[in-house]
Order: structure tokens, then C-alpha cells, then sequence
């Protein structure tokens, strides 16, 4: 108990305004109907139910039990469900591996958004990959038999070449290779029913793009083909923001932010963290407006904030380790280390902070993401309750349903 003395406060609060809640009447249904554009009301009820499932349909956990999930917590957008890191090699293979398990989860929910994620990543296995015929025509080039080509993509000089490893770079999307590859990515996916793309880290990207003309132009490419292809004729798209967001001519390139949440460690309490404005580049308050795709105007963008992963430091489980690190850990490894009650009691703190902090923000809770874990050995995060099926699962799944089922905004 001493370890939680610090938060009792507002915990206390945020589960007295939760069982407030919940002895009121249920909520109404939310519309979650959209095609073509998407209302600033059905962006919101969709962040609203927002979970992170990382590789949900490319092979991390079992399916058939996320599913249950899912369904059972009321999630309507699935974060990060086609996870590709590098591994250019192995696309084609998780493509149609996707192309059978996707429906699977629209037939337990058909208003279900799936993500896929596009990220600042891309590495020499990438010549392995043909390049279709129709991407060449999306962009305006004559047609030619040819792989995608590595040195064409990432940036022609400086720190961003071999960030990740050797032969592992940061894609620079001023480059013709760079449009070329994500136009590829981006079509495959709607073609096979997502609605969402995750586009990563999309301001270390455009070194070479300031403007953000190339970025507008692979937006606009994804849209026009979503609108004529996907599911209900729109893909939204969203990406890291540290900025605040893309913004052209006032006119916002994503249809939401994304952003970690930046979990602050309180050193004197061990293991013990907050949330705070200002600390480290955290989003909150700063997510910028303008015009959206859809047709409205907001002051500021609505947005996503998650339980990020990158890693461990070199004093796991210590405080003061520097950056971003929480007691030595990534987000989701420090969360993951922590006993039910306060998993619990954190994600109604979180969930309330950030809703109070700025109602344009939206706590997209953990279900499934990989974590570094050298003291333990643990390499993935799971929400589900335990079972046979997954019996890593740390049953978190009953917290987020309870917060979702006492939220009537």
C-alpha cells in the first residue's frame, strides 16, 4: 500500500467518479456509422473503444480468444492489428495469412476498424518484393518488371541510414521509392479490408519534405483509392506527432494523432509513475488544428495516446535512467510489471487524467504488445484473462471493460 500513497488521491477520485457512473442510467448506443467521410462524433466513439492488439492478425496470440475479447470489451478500433517491422521478405506470406483471419473478426463485428501500421522503418529485404503493376500507374510511371530498391528509399545521406541496423534505415518520403512503397503498402491493405493505417513516426520522415508536399501526396493517393475500394470507402490515417500534427495550407494531412503517452516514473515511490503536461514531448494540449479530410474544422485534432514500446535501458526496474524510460523500462514493460490492482487502478487514472486534461484525447488501452523484459525473460504483454489458450494473459481485460462500460461521453 505505501507504494501506491502517492496517486491515492487521484485514484481515489477516479474510481468515485467511475462507481458515480456506473449507478446511472446505460448509455446510449453509439453510431458508429460512416462511409466516405467520418464525423467528428463517430471519430470520437471510435478512439473512444481504441485498443492496441499489436500482430493481432499476424500471427501474436491466439486469435480465436482475441476475438473474445474484443467483442466481449466493447472494441471497436483495433491499433496496430498488422504489425510489420522490417521483414520485407516475409510480407507476402503475412499478407495472405491476413486475407483469411481478417474476416474472422468483422463477422464477430462488422462496425470493426482494423489497423494496419506503416512504419519509419524499411530494410534491404525490401528487394525482395515485386513492384505490381498499378503502383507504378497510381504514380504517373511507366511500368517496368522490377523489384522495390532499398537505396532508393531511405535517405541519401546522414543518421537516418542504418538507424535500426546495418541494411535497416528510416525511409525518406521526399523520395519517388519512398511514395512508390507506401502507395503499395497502404492499397494491399484496404484490399483486404482495413480502415485504418498507423503510419509510425512520420516527422523523422520528412527531412527532405518540410512542406509536407510528398506526405500530402501519399495521403491523397491512399484516399483516392480508398474511397473507391475500402470497406465503407475511407481509410483513416494517423501517425506519431510530436509536432502536433501535419498541417498544409490549413488543411490537416491525418484524420487523428498519435502519440505515446509518456508516463512520468515518481523516483521517491518506487515504481510508482503519473501523467503530467509538459513532460517530455507529450502531446497533451498541443494537438493542432485546421481543416480535416472529412470537411470539419477543429482547434485541436482528436488523438490517441498508448502504452508505446522501444526497448529496455541498462537498469531495468531503476528509477532516473534518463529519456523516456519508466523505472529503466519501456511503457508497456514497466506497465507490465506491475500487480492487477495497480494495472487497474492505473488505467482508470490514465483514462480519467487524460479525458480531464484535454477532452481531445483518448487513452487507447493495451491488449497485446511485445515488451523487453531481461530480468524475467517476458517478451509480450497480453490483457485476455488467463486460460489455456493464453496463459500468459495478465486479465486486464475486466478493468477496461468496466472503465469503457461507466464512460457516457
Amino acid at each position: 500500500m505505501q507504494r501506491r500513497s502517492f496517486l491515492t488521491l487521484s485514484f481515489a477520485a477516479s474510481l468515485s467518479c467511475l462507481r458515480s457512473t456506473l449507478c446511472e442510467a446505460p448509455p446510449a448506443k453509439r453510431d458508429y456509422r460512416f462511409r466516405r467521410t467520418i464525423s467528428r462524433q463517430v471519430l470520437d466513439n471510435y478512439l473512444a473503444r481504441s485498443i492496441s492488439m499489436q500482430g493481432l492478425l499476424n500471427g501474436s496470440g491466439d486469435l480465436t480468444d482475441n476475438i473474445r475479447m474484443l467483442k466481449s470489451i466493447g472494441a471497436k478500433y483495433i491499433g496496430r492489428s498488422i504489425c510489420l517491422w522490417g521483414r520485407e521478405a516475409n510480407l507476402l506470406n503475412n499478407l495472405q495469412r491476413v486475407k483469411q483471419q481478417l474476416p474472422q473478426v468483422h463477422a464477430a463485428d462488422p462496425d470493426t476498424i482494423l489497423e494496419a501500421c506503416i512504419f519509419e522503418i524499411v530494410t534491404t529485404q525490401v528487394e525482395q518484393v515485386p513492384v505490381p503493376s498499378w503502383a507504378f500507374t497510381a504514380l504517373g510511371l511507366p511500368v517496368e518488371k522490377r523489384n522495390f530498391r532499398y537505396e532508393d528509399i531511405i535517405y541519401p545521406a546522414g543518421p537516418r541510414r542504418d538507424q535500426w541496423a546495418k541494411g535497416s534505415s528510416v525511409p525518406d518520403v521526399s523520395r519517388l521509392e519512398t511514395r512508390l512503397w507506401f502507395y503499395f503498402l497502404a492499397k494491399s491493405y484496404i484490399d483486404l479490408g482495413v480502415e485504418g493505417i498507423h503510419f509510425g513516426q512520420v516527422e523523422i520522415m520528412n527531412g527532405n519534405d518540410r512542406d509536407l508536399a510528398h506526405w500530402e501526396q501519399v495521403f491523397t493517393l491512399v484516399r483516392a483509392y480508398a474511397s473507391k475500394h475500402a470497406r465503407r470507402k475511407m481509410v483513416l490515417c494517423n501517425g506519431h506527432t510530436p509536432s502536433g500534427g501535419l498541417l498544409r495550407n490549413g488543411k490537416l494531412l491525418l484524420d487523428f494523432h498519435a502519440f505515446p503517452l509518456r508516463v512520468m516514473e515518481v523516483p521517491d515511490h518506487p515504481q510508482q509513475t503519473i501523467l503530467k503536461v509538459g513532460f517530455s514531448d507529450g502531446i497533451y494540449n498541443r494537438s493542432k488544428g485546421g481543416v480535416t479530410y472529412s470537411g470539419w474544422t477543429c482547434e485541436h485534432l482528436p488523438y490517441l495516446v498508448e502504452l508505446d514500446n522501444w526497448g529496455v535501458s541498462k537498469h531495468p526496474g531503476q528509477a532516473g535512467a534518463g529519456g523516456n524510460w519508466v523505472w529503466g523500462y519501456d511503457e508497456i514493460t514497466w506497465f507490465a510489471h506491475q500487480d492487477q490492482q495497480y494495472r487497474s487502478d492505473w488505467l482508470r487514472y490514465a483514462w480519467n487524467w487524460v479525458r480531464k486534461t484535454d477532452p481531445n484525447g483518448y487513452l487507447e488501452m493495451p491488449g497485446s504488445r511485445t515488451m523487453t523484459s531481461p530480468l524475467d525473460h517476458r517478451t509480450w504483454y497480453y490483457a485476455n484473462r488467463p486460460s489455456a489458450a493464453v496463459p500468459q494473459g495478465l486479465d486486464d481485460e475486466k478493468s477496461i471493460r468496466t472503465i469503457w462500460s461507466a464512460d457516457n461521453s
